[in-house]
């Protein structure tokens, strides 16, 4: 499975291929489905460009990406949406139109209420356990591990020559804290090719986007996520697991 993850936190001051408005990130999705992703995730923006909980917000881009795309769409909720965990949560059940699921940081402060607020009203939890944090112990104590969609493993070593072997190591805290769980590993800015790789070789479910890279695996800059995504679909079909 390639999940394609449209935007992140980023804005256009990062590169104009980043998309912003509902419009643009529909029109980015149904690129990209085009090109062979399965699944999008996104980071829905206030029109001044910052992440948002907002359910007008959220409805306004999961209305605006559905009406294009026939395929699972998640989005954020990562801390820096809305720093308070008890008002994310209440963000969330204010939220008018549903995504499929939604990806909650383990390590971050209020995970386990807002994985909660989630699987009350029925949306998939990715559960987000970055490498250098403290979110596979966390998660391996939390009750509601079974329960989760599935393991978003993500490398935060940007080194392409070290992400790979930070990767195996995410992976090992992984089956540890969360045997039996699907798994899907990605990496960001320099590890995102070798750690999607990595995740090819090993026939695990990974992503590719906007969020974790603006270049190719050549160092040219991408013209967006299409680009991304139908790169990513002829390096992964070309590794022993694709």
């Amino acid at each position: 499975m390639l999940q394609v993850c449209l935007n992140g936190a980023r804005t256009a001051a990062d590169s104009a291929a980043v998309p912003m408005s509902p419009a643009a990130l529909a029109e980015a999705a149904r690129q990209a489905v085009a090109a062979g992703a399965d699944e999008v995730h996104v980071h829905p923006k206030t029109p001044c460009g910052q992440d948002s909980l907002a359910p007008r917000v959220v409805a306004a881009v999961l209305e605006a990406v559905r009406a294009v795309v026939d395929v699972p769409v998640g989005v954020t909720t990562g801390a820096w949406s809305e720093p308070d965990p008890a008002r994310r949560a209440e963000r969330i059940r204010s939220w008018t139109v549903l995504p499929d699921h939604a990806s909650v940081n383990w390590h971050e402060p209020g995970a386990e209420a807002v994985a909660a607020a989630l699987l009350e009203r029925g949306i998939g939890v990715e559960a987000g356990i970055w490498s250098g944090t403290d979110g596979a112990e966390s998660f391996a104590r939390s009750p509601l591990a079974p329960r989760v969609l599935r393991v978003l493993a993500e490398v935060t070593d940007t080194d392409a020559g070290s992400a790979p072997a930070t990767a195996h190591e995410l992976l090992t805290a992984v089956a540890g804290a969360a045997p039996g769980r699907p798994v899907l590993l990605h990496g960001e800015d320099g590890g995102a090719w070798p750690v999607l790789r990595l995740a090819g070789a090993l026939g695990l479910a990974t992503r590719i986007g906007i969020e974790d890279t603006l270049l190719l695996p050549d160092g040219r800059p991408a013209t967006g996520n299409a680009q991304l995504v139908a790169t990513a679909t002829t390096l992964v079909r070309g590794l022993p697991g694709g």
